[in-house]
């Protein structure tokens, strides 16, 4: 997601329709492949909240030394998200991403999230349940960021 402006505000805004909820899903996906914590964290509240999997997380520093750490051991991170559905400000999305740990084991996480924002379009809230699938690393699905050619509606992730 762009930077957020000076009013911390992050468009596309609620109430969202397919299109602007696309647009949010996207932008996520994008973040999230940078690998950059400080840089998803601006996406969020201040004080937003978050369940990932066993982890409590609230507020951005936390989301930051959150996602530091996430990221220091899925190495080579790559990562798809689709549009489940959406409503108001609430947006569902199913997700899959690639990586691989320190000892060169590759896997596949599956997951769903719940997210809510507020009226500046930053998440206040994200609940995240994932699981891991062992793979070998010909099964690599994901290898980087969406190319552009493959975003937009008629591009889904794959259940298998």
């Amino acid at each position: 997601m762009a930077d957020a402006g000076a009013a911390g505000s992050r468009p596309p805004f609620p109430p969202f329709d397919e299109t602007t909820a696309r647009q949010k899903v996207q932008a996520a996906e994008d973040a999230w492949n940078t690998r950059d914590p400080i840089r998803v964290s601006l996406a969020y509240t201040p004080d937003s909240v978050w369940r990932n999997r066993d982890t409590f997380v609230t507020g951005r520093a936390e989301i930051v030394a959150f996602l530091a750490s996430k990221w220091e051991r899925e190495l080579d991170y790559a990562l798809r998200k689709s549009l489940w559905g959406f409503w108001e400000n609430r947006i569902a999305v199913r997700f899959q991403y690639d990586w691989h740990d320190r000892d060169g084991q590759w896997w596949r996480s599956y997951g769903n999230e719940l997210w809510e924002f507020d009226r500046n379009g930053l998440m206040r809230r994200r609940e995240a349940s994932i699981n891991d699938l062992r793979i070998d690393e010909s099964e690599r699905r994901w290898f980087g960021p969406r190319p552009d050619d493959e975003r937009g509606p008629g591009h889904e992730i794959p259940l298998r």
